[in-house]
């Protein structure tokens, strides 16, 4: 979310707003977009961007926009936590693309919304919106329900006060998603159907971390859950059951 430099914000301030003023909803941003929320000046915030744009950290397209840069999302990765349970749960997640033929998903929670720490592109299913270091709300997504469920009470009630509506299935009743979650953590499991992509639906597990607390998600995107569902989840299950190991060491 943009925040607004304060009066004498220091150089380093200003430099993480102009980064911050990108989000999930506002991916391409134009020098007055990012000057309006910042609160910058036009002059300051080109000073700012284009020292960005020469370290590759923002992008300047043909029409004068701007995206993130790939310096940003190379710093992002090397975040301890993404970094050691990509590596661990990589093998984990290619066995069960070659079972399931299915798009693979290894997220975690990032405040309000689900992060992809990593994907695998599967055959079986349509194309996806999510992509590695994206974000999408948690109560549209297998792997995010999941995250969700196991969020703190405080995370959950801010969630269930915003519940967007992604597509004509998205639950956007706070009752709803409470009883989802609620089976979710009963169940062991979380599926969606067209709630995020119409079209798609989406079965994920909980990753367990050393202490037993709930430090990811494993999910999977196919094109229907009627019949799978049981041999979905017990795969889901088993690769989660190794990462939690691996984990621990």
């Amino acid at each position: 979310m943009a925040g607004r430099c304060a009066p004498g914000a220091s150089l380093v301030d200003r430099t993480v707003d102009v980064l911050a003023a990108f989000d999930p909803e506002h991916r391409v941003l134009r020098l007055a977009d990012l000057a309006a929320r910042t609160g910058l000046t036009p002059p300051t915030t080109l000073r700012i961007v284009r020292r960005l744009v020469e370290r590759g950290f923002l992008q300047r397209r043909a029409d004068g926009s701007y995206v993130v840069g790939r310096g940003a999302w190379d710093l992002g990765l090397l975040a301890p936590v993404q970094t050691d349970l990509r590596d661990v749960a990589a093998p984990f997640l290619q066995d069960l693309q070659a079972a399931t033929r299915a798009t693979v998903h290894l997220a975690q929670r990032d405040g309000d919304r689900v992060l992809y720490v990593d994907r695998l592109q599967g055959s079986a299913s349509v194309p996806v919106v999510s992509r590695v270091g994206g974000r999408l709300p948690l109560h549209t997504t297998g792997v995010g329900k999941v995250l969700l469920a196991h969020a703190p009470v405080e995370v959950q009630r801010q969630v269930m006060r915003e519940l967007r509506r992604v597509t004509p299935y998205s639950i956007t009743s706070p009752a709803v998603l409470g009883r989802q979650l609620a089976q979710v953590r009963r169940e062991g499991y979380a599926s969606t159907n067209g709630e995020m992509d119409v079209g798609n639906a989406s079965v994920a597990v909980p990753v367990p971390g050393p202490g037993g607390e709930v430090v990811a998600a494993l999910g999977l995107v196919v094109v229907s859950l009627r019949r799978d569902r049981p041999r979905l989840v017990a795969a889901l299950t088993v690769a989660a059951a190794g990462i939690a190991r691996e984990l621990r060491g």
